[in-house]
């Protein structure tokens, strides 16, 4: 294997010019840069990435913890941000942390001994303090860590809003809700948009609310309970498009016919909603937007450039489909 050392004899110079011009920092004489880089050239040189990462404290190379990579809706967002960070020369360290608040520090702390220059973050469990404390700029999606970490999502609370109202403009009277995990941000401002559109009606308890996980199987067997302890149900608004999916197979299981038995909306936009018999009506988000952006705002970070706005916010877009039809 050939060395630096190797390139510096055979160039007539010492490895410190050979370093600088590796690292293009330093002055080297134009006619002395030139035999450097032809002498790299002939012997086809490789630089050891390792030990440039250390000597630059950069790698190139940026971290990506989510949630549960099973979740079509974060591949979704991890695949932009790849496209993008690729396009800058950057990596990524993919992370699936289950939801588990032990697995998400390792993991972090895995990533300041790799030098990694910065974070991606999907977490209900990351404090401010542990954000302050890390080495590197950590930029967080869908779910706020702190005010002062920059954070790019949608308007759950709105979109939880109007996809009740979308319901009850299709003729829905008695809407249940799927909700996602209470320790999850999104999952409660979901719930509340929900809640500001049903709460005065004359109908509305508890019993009209049954907690999905943010899975399809469970949110199956939640659908699944609400039909059957309360078929005057008409419509089902799902935090989350896996559960729509679960709504769907238990309506089917129980025979109940969507949309004109009970209407279905999810929320998230996933592909997988146009897959279904019928189509999936979703609360849809820009998601190949979201993570470019998220991306490119940690690219400026590492780059060295302030960001002054700390939350991000895109818009959302009612997916209207067969499942909420009149």
């Amino acid at each position: 294997m050939t060395t630096i050392r190797d390139v510096a004899k055979l160039a007539s110079v010492s490895v410190a010019t050979v370093s600088r011009v590796l690292n293009n920092s330093g002055y080297v004489n134009e006619l002395t840069r030139e035999r450097v880089n032809k002498v790299i050239n002939e012997l086809n040189y490789q630089p050891n990435s390792i030990a440039r990462s250390l000597y630059k404290k950069e790698t190139k190379t940026v971290g990506f913890i989510v949630p549960d990579i099973s979740n079509p809706f974060f591949p979704a967002l991890i695949r932009a941000a790849e496209d993008y960070l690729n396009e800058q020369g950057f990596t990524i360290i993919l992370c699936n942390s289950d939801e588990d608040v032990e697995k998400e520090e390792r993991y972090l702390s895995m990533m300041k001994q790799k030098y990694v220059d910065g974070v991606l973050i999907i977490s209900d469990y990351l404090t401010a303090e542990q954000v302050k404390e890390a080495p590197m700029p950590i930029l967080a999606l869908d779910r706020t860590v702190d005010d002062d970490v920059p954070t790019v999502l949608v308007d759950n609370y709105q979109g939880g809003r109007t996809a009740t109202k979308h319901l009850m403009e299709m003729g829905c009277e008695r809407i249940a809700h799927i909700r996602g995990p209470e320790h999850i941000e999104n999952a409660n401002d979901r719930y509340d948009g929900y809640l500001n559109i049903v709460r005065d009606t004359d109908w509305f308890d508890d019993s009209y609310v049954a907690q999905g996980g943010y899975q399809l199987n469970q949110a199956k067997e939640a659908a699944t309970k609400l039909l059957t302890e309360n078929p005057s149900i008409d419509g089902i608004f799902a935090s989350n498009d896996l559960m729509a999916l679960g709504a769907l197979k238990a309506a089917e299981r129980l025979n109940f016919n969507v949309p004109h038995d009970v209407k279905i909306i999810g929320f998230d936009g996933i592909e997988w909603t146009k897959a279904t018999t019928p189509e999936l009506s979703t609360m849809s988000q820009p998601l190949y937007e979201i993570g470019k952006k998220a991306a490119s705002l940690l690219v400026e970070i590492i780059q060295g450039n302030k960001i002054d706005q700390k939350k991000f916010i895109f818009p959302l877009t009612l997916e209207k489909r067969k499942s909420t039809e009149r």
